[in-house]
This record gives C-alpha cells, sequence and structure tokens, in this order.
C-alpha cells in the first residue's frame, strides 16, 4: 500500500501525458510549490481536529484529507492563465497532479505506520478524481455553450470535493456500500476525460 501511495499520482500524470498531443506549462513550479506547502503542512500540522464520526470528520476529510490539498494547486495555477494565456483543461490537471505528488510522498511515510488502506490507498485516488474532474468540467464550460451543459458542469465543479470528501469519511466511518457509491460518483468526471482524451489522439486502449 505504501508503494501504492507513493507511485500513484507520478504514474497517472505519466499515464495522461502519453495521451495528450501537447503538454502543460508550470510543471517545475508545480514540484516546488508542491514540495514547499507539502513541508509546510507537516510541520504546522492538521488544521481540523475531528472528534468520532460525524460532521467534524467530514470537515477533517473536506479540509486536511481530500478536497481542499487539491483545491489549492487549482486555484494557484490561475497566474499561468492569465500571465501565459494557457487555457487547456489538460493543463489544471497536469499542473495539480505534479503538484500533489510530493505532498503524497510525504504523507504516505507518515502513514505508512497504521497501514491503513483509507489513507494510504483511497486518498490518492480521490485526489486524482478531483484533479481530473474538475478541469474536465472546466473543459466543458470552455467549449460547450448551451444552458443545459454548462449548468451541470458547473453544478460538478462544486459538487465534486465534498462527493469525495464523503466517500472517505464513508469508508473511515466502514459504511462501504454510501463509500463505493460515492468514490463511483467521484470517478466518473475523471473516466471520461481519460476516454475522451484517448480518442482524441487516436491511440488504443
Amino acid at each position: 500500500m505504501l508503494v501504492f501511495s507513493v507511485l500513484w499520482l507520478p504514474l497517472f500524470y505519466l499515464f495522461r501525458r502519453s495521451s495528450q498531443e501537447k503538454s502543460g506549462t508550470g510543471g517545475v513550479w508545480a514540484l516546488l510549490a508542491g514540495s514547499v506547502v507539502a513541508l509546510i503542512q507537516f510541520f504546522l500540522g492538521d488544521m481540523v481536529h475531528p472528534g468520532g464520526f460525524g460532521f467534524s470528520r467530514w470537515l477533517y476529510s473536506f479540509v486536511d484529507i481530500v478536497a481542499l490539498p487539491v483545491l489549492i494547486p487549482l486555484l494557484l495555477y490561475l497566474p499561468f492563465v492569465i500571465f501565459r494565456k494557457s487555457t487547456q483543461a489538460a493543463d489544471y490537471a497536469n499542473f495539480t497532479l505534479l503538484y500533489l505528488i510530493p505532498g503524497a510522498g510525504i504523507r504516505a511515510v507518515g502513514w505508512s505506520s497504521t497501514a491503513d488502506p483509507v489513507l494510504l490507498v483511497l486518498v490518492p485516488l480521490l485526489w486524482t478524481t478531483i484533479a481530473v474532474g474538475i478541469p474536465f468540467f472546466f473543459g466543458c464550460i470552455m467549449t460547450f455553450y448551451r444552458w443545459f451543459a454548462r449548468i451541470p458542469s458547473v453544478l460538478g465543479i462544486l459538487i465534486l470535493p465534498f462527493l469525495a470528501s464523503a466517500s472517505w469519511w464513508a469508508f473511515y466511518s466502514q459504511r462501504f456500500w454510501p463509500g463505493i457509491i460515492f468514490l463511483a460518483l467521484s470517478a466518473l468526471p475523471l473516466l471520461f476525460s481519460v476516454v475522451l482524451s484517448w480518442k482524441k489522439t487516436g491511440l488504443a486502449f
């Protein structure tokens, strides 16, 4: 599980790059920023201290474990969009995946003593669903101009981090079926993105 937690994000990043015609910008900055923020978070510790399995545990999942760590690099990429005029949805996803790699390694070492698959396996998967899913919805907004395509995409951007956090909370609380359902819903944009990327480049599975 430790090996999976460390290698999943870099391997998925390479897999994604292999299905794209162009590479994104800001890769070095992503790794540098991810390393700095990961070290700061390591020394500062958690921002939310949960108690039990209720709302505080879900909030802990959203802020410290699942959602906020992925939302930060998505916001950090905005300067590259503004100053370099790079609007490709793939750039957002690749930047975020690279940013998360150092943090994944540091957290995996810290979590290795627990040998908990909810942390070592589920968290990297949920990070990937948000890192690729939100840019997928953003790409839909930029591509389709009809309200029936844009409104679901906006809702998807807003709901996806909450779904991913709910999946972690459900698995942590040993509510496996809700956890699986939330995970499957969170992974749908990721699956659509991967399939469309590979079809666009003419590559076969």
